[in-house]
C-alpha cells in the first residue's frame, strides 16, 4: 500500500499548502481511495503535481463535517465521475468553530448533499471486504482540549462530533486505519479500532488536533505525556501524524515515542 499526503499544512517538497487534510490512498489490488479532500481544488492540483490523478479514485471518504477536510468536495464529484463518497450521515448539519471575531462557519456546503453519488453512514459501514468506516466511538481519554472551541449543530452547543468517522483497510495482514481530527480522541478511536477490526492497526495516518489547547507550556506537555504513554503501549503500531497535531506538538510526542511516530508533510509518501 501506499499512501501519499496531498493536502497537508505544510510541505518539504515545495508544493502548495493549505489548512486542511486530503491523503491519496493505493491499495495492492490497484484500487485508489482518497480520503478527505481539503478545504478548497488545491488536493486536485498538488495530485497532479504529483501524477496522481483524482479522475482514478475509486472510493472517496469524508472523514468528518469541517471545511478543511471536505471543502473539496465540489471539485471532487466534478473531477471524478465514477467514486461514491461515503460519508456520515450528520455531516453536513452546521458546524462552527468560536473565534477572537465570533462564530464562524466551518462546515460543509449543505448543496451538495443531493448528490447521488454520496453515501451516507451510520455508525458502522462495510465499503467491500476489507474496507470499513466507523463512527459511535466512546470514551474522554485524552480528549482533545481544543474541542471546547468548535459548536455544531447549534451555536449555543458543543460539538459531540457523531458526525466523525475513520476508515479501516486491512490488506496483507496489516490494519491501516485513517482519522481525520480524531476530536473524538485518537485512543478511544484507537479502542473502537480493535473492537471493529478484531486486532490493533498496524498503522495509524491521524491528525490528533493538539492545537489550541489554552494551556499553558507545563500543563500541555503534561497532556502530551500522558497521551504518549497510552499510544506508546501499541507498541506494534506505526504513527504517521499530520496537520491539526500541530508541528511542536508533534515534537513533543516523537521526543517520546522516537521511531514510533512520524509526520507526514505534504508531497510525503510512504510504502508498506
Amino acid at each position: 500500500m501506499k499512501i501519499t499526503s496531498i493536502i497537508e499544512n505544510t510541505s518539504n517538497k515545495g508544493l502548495p499548502v493549505e489548512h486542511g487534510l486530503s491523503l491519496y490512498i493505493e491499495n495492492d489490488e490497484g484500487q485508489k481511495i482518497l480520503f478527505d479532500m481539503g478545504q478548497s481544488s488545491l488536493f486536485a492540483r498538488n495530485a497532479a503535481a504529483l501524477s496522481l490523478s483524482v479522475a482514478d479514485v475509486d472510493i472517496a471518504v469524508v472523514s468528518h463535517g469541517h471545511y478543511d477536510h471536505g471543502g473539496g468536495l465540489s471539485t471532487f464529484l466534478s473531477e471524478n465521475q465514477k467514486a461514491n463518497v461515503y460519508i456520515h450521515k450528520k455531516a453536513f448539519l452546521p458546524h462552527y468553530s468560536l473565534r477572537d471575531t465570533g462564530m464562524r462557519y466551518i462546515g460543509l456546503d449543505e448543496q451538495l448533499q443531493a448528490n447521488e453519488r454520496l453515501v451516507f453512514c451510520d455508525d458502522l459501514t462495510c465499503i467491500s471486504n476489507g474496507m470499513t468506516v466507523f463512527a459511535d466511538v466512546q470514551g474522554n481519554f485524552c480528549n482533545p482540549i481544543g474541542n471546547r472551541l468548535l459548536y455544531g449543530p447549534f451555536k449555543t452547543e458543543n460539538d459531540s462530533f457523531c458526525h466523525e468517522q475513520s476508515l479501516i483497510v486491512v490488506e496483507g495482514g496489516n490494519v491501516f486505519l485513517f482519522a481525520g481530527c480524531a476530536h473524538r480522541g485518537i485512543v478511544n478511536i484507537l479502542r473502537k479500532s480493535e473492537e471493529v477490526a478484531g486486532k490493533p492497526p498496524t498503522h495509524v495516518f491521524a491528525g490528533m488536533h493538539l492545537v489550541k489547547s489554552g494551556l499553558d507550556e507545563a500543563a500541555e506537555n503534561t497532556f502530551i505525556e500522558r497521551l504518549a504513554s497510552e499510544l506508546i503501549k501499541y507498541k506494534d503500531t506505526m504513527f504517521y501524524t499530520m496537520h491539526c497535531t500541530g508541528e511542536e506538538q508533534y515534537k513533543k510526542l516523537k521526543s517520546l515515542m522516537d521511531r514510533q511516530i512520524e509526520y507526514m508533510a505534504c508531497g510525503d509518501s510512504v510504502m508498506v
